[in-house]
C-alpha cells in the first residue's frame, strides 16, 4: 500500500497549516490584484444596481432598494471571490504549476490539500463579503450588530463555493471549459439569488429553483441577520449553506483525488 493510500481519509493540522501557510506567503505577492477585482466588481454592481434601478424603485420587500441591493450583493461577492478564484487557481496549479505534485511529494494527501485551499479562499471570502455591505452603510444603509455574522456567513458559503470550483476545474479538461459552468450554471444562479429582486415576483418555477440556489439562502441570512428579522426560516437557511459545503468538500476531494492520484 502506497504512502498516499494510507494516508488517504486523515486530516492533519499540521498538513493543513502547511497547505494554509503556502497560500499566506504566495497571496502577498499579488493581494492588491486579487482585492481589487474581489471588491471592486460587486461594488459597481452595488452602485449600478442600487442607483440606476433605485432611481426608478423607490422601496422593495420593505426596504429602500439601496439596502435591499447592499446586503444582497453579498452572495455576488462570495461567487467572485470563492469559487473563481478556486476554480482558475487551482487548474492552474495541477496543470501548468504542477504546485500540486511538489505539495503530495510532502506528507499531504488530497484531502488536507483541498481542505486546506478552500479554508484559505474561505478566510479571504468572509473578508472580502463584507465590503459592499460597508458601502451600503455610506450610502445610508443602517449600521446593526446582526451585521457582525456577516464574516462568518460569508466565509461558510465562500468555502462551499472555493470547495465547488475546486470541484469544477477538477473535472475540467481545458481552462477554456470554465465558459460552459460560468455561462450554463455560475451566471442564472448568480442573477436567481434574490440579490436584485425578490424571488416571490417570480413565476413558481424560479421560485423553486431559487429555493436550490445556495447563494439565494446566503442573501437571505445576511439580510435577516443585517435587519435583525431573524426566525426559524434562518436555521433552515444556514442547514443549507452548511449542506452545500459538505457535498461540495467532498466532491472536490473525490475528483482531485482522481486527478492528482488515480
Amino acid at each position: 500500500m502506497s504512502t498516499a493510500e494510507v494516508r488517504l481519509g486523515r486530516l492533519e493540522l499540521t498538513a493543513m497549516r502547511g497547505v494554509l501557510v503556502r497560500e499566506v506567503v504566495n497571496f502577498s505577492s499579488f493581494w492588491r490584484s486579487a482585492t481589487f477585482s474581489s471588491t471592486v466588481d460587486p461594488t459597481i454592481y452595488l452602485l449600478a444596481f442600487g442607483f440606476g434601478f433605485g432611481s426608478l424603485v423607490s422601496t422593495v420587500a420593505g426596504y429602500s432598494y439601496i439596502d435591499f441591493v447592499g446586503t444582497g450583493i453579498v452572495a455576488t461577492t462570495v461567487l467572485f471571490s470563492g469559487c473563481f478564484p478556486a476554480m482558475y487557481g487551482t487548474f492552474v496549479k495541477y496543470s501548468f504549476q504542477h504546485t500540486y505534485d511538489a505539495i503530495l511529494a510532502a506528507p499531504v494527501d488530497t484531502e488536507e490539500l483541498v481542505t486546506g485551499e478552500a479554508l484559505w479562499i474561505s478566510a479571504r471570502t468572509g473578508v472580502y463579503g463584507c465590503v459592499p455591505m460597508l458601502v451600503a452603510v455610506c450610502f445610508g444603509l443602517d449600521p446593526s450588530w446582526g451585521m457582525l455574522l456577516v464574516p462568518g456567513i460569508a466565509a461558510l458559503a465562500g468555502f462551499g463555493w472555493a470547495c465547488f470550483g475546486i470541484f469544477i476545474a477538477a473535472r475540467a479538461k481545458a481552462i477554456e471549459s470554465f465558459s460552459y459552468w460560468q455561462s450554463g450554471l455560475l451566471t442564472p444562479m448568480f442573477l436567481v439569488a434574490g440579490t436584485f429582486f425578490p424571488l416571490s415576483e417570480l413565476p413558481e418555477w424560479a421560485q423553486v429553483a431559487g429555493n436550490l440556489n445556495p447563494l439565494y439562502h446566503c442573501v437571505q441570512l445576511v439580510r435577516d441577520v443585517v435587519f435583525e428579522t431573524w426566525s426559524a426560516a434562518d436555521l433552515g437557511h444556514l442547514a443549507f449553506l452548511v449542506g452545500f459545503a459538505l457535498v461540495s468538500w467532498r466532491l472536490a476531494i473525490r475528483y482531485m483525488e482522481r486527478k492528482l492520484i488515480l
